[in-house]
């Protein structure tokens, strides 16, 4: 977490909203884990183990995979990649996850999104056992959620609220406003952001919350964003928020990521955000890259291990 100043249009020196650094912090936390699962395995325990399947060729999901493998290796979880030709049928693609679901040796299961058209991921990711969904995409783990349960909880809404946690932003009572409603990350993010913190999960963050979506019109959008002390934003609008649309201090955190070409005809990732003008107004932002894209592996990571613990404590009792 770092600010940094800027020249103002009258030549004065202004400090720029503090740097959410999420690489860093996602570093942090996989040496956390690294220890923990360390500690856990010498006291006789297997190493967690993770499978993540991938149907197809498509070249972002192959980077996803092996970024998620490399951090696994990393703390100490037995990783492997399964891959599959995109031929693959859907009821093929449902009997060999029901094999990872009956192999005790196998604690998280990811099925890596998006998968061939004609597939239903709804279904698929309902096919993994929930005690294994270390996504938190199965309907179980999203209904506990919703009830403020203890639970899996999708990594990327989990990276977002432990951020917000870590950084030491403060929720109690505050505004926030979350852009996007997707069921994997801005419906999760809402629920923890207005659930009450002394309730059984300990997510809570019990804030205020307004969700806007693509219906919300424009000029509500700049109202609501406005009036909130903290910002989330995840529609993959390339900078749908500007710097008019943010309270002086606000906290920005930046879900979205584009990959547009500039003026230069050179392809680079951006986010939600215009960064290089909302910096300047807020109080606190993540970058894009950089921000919420590798605490999102290293909850993943967090996941897996409780998915582990959580198993084989439950074949102890047994």
């Amino acid at each position: 977490m770092r600010s940094h100043t800027y020249i103002d249009s009258m030549g004065f020196p202004s400090i720029m909203a503090r740097i959410l650094d999420g690489k860093r912090l996602a570093s942090d936390i996989k040496e956390e884990l690294k220890v923990k699962i360390e500690n856990w395995v010498s006291l006789g325990n297997r190493a967690p183990s993770l499978r993540c399947i991938i149907v197809g060729d498509d070249p972002a999901s192959q980077t996803y995979v092996r970024n998620k493998i490399q951090a696994a290796l990393a703390v100490g979880i037995a990783a492997e990649t399964i891959k599959y030709d995109e031929t693959l049928s859907q009821e093929e693609l449902l009997a060999k996850i029901d094999v990872l679901n009956r192999d005790e040796a196998v604690d998280g299961i990811l099925v890596q999104l998006p998968l061939p058209g004609a597939m239903d991921e709804r279904k698929i990711c309902n096919a993994v056992a929930p005690e294994k969904d270390v996504d938190g995409f199965h309907i179980i783990n999203v209904g506990q959620l919703c009830l403020d349960m203890p639970t899996m909880v999708p990594a990327t809404a989990l990276a977002v609220i432990e951020m917000l946690k870590r950084f030491k932003i403060d929720t109690l009572g505050r505004n926030a406003v979350v852009v996007g409603r997707s069921k994997n990350v801005g419906m999760p993010i809402a629920m923890m952001l207005h659930s009450d913190r002394n309730h059984d999960s300990g997510l809570g963050m019990d804030a205020t919350v307004t969700i806007c979506h693509r219906y919300t019109p424009r000029e509500q959008l700049v109202t609501f964003c406005r009036n909130a002390d903290i910002v989330i934003t995840a529609t993959g609008v390339p900078k749908l928020i500007q710097a008019d649309m943010i309270k002086p201090g606000a906290t920005v955190i930046d879900v979205g990521i584009s990959r547009i070409t500039d003026e230069q005809g050179k392809t680079k990732l951006v986010g939600d955000v215009d960064y290089d003008e909302v910096v300047k107004i807020a109080g606190a932002i993540t970058p894009v890259p950089g921000g919420v894209g590798p605490m999102t592996v290293a909850m993943l990571m967090h996941n897996t291990f409780q998915a582990a613990q959580r198993i084989q404590d439950a074949k102890t009792l047994n």
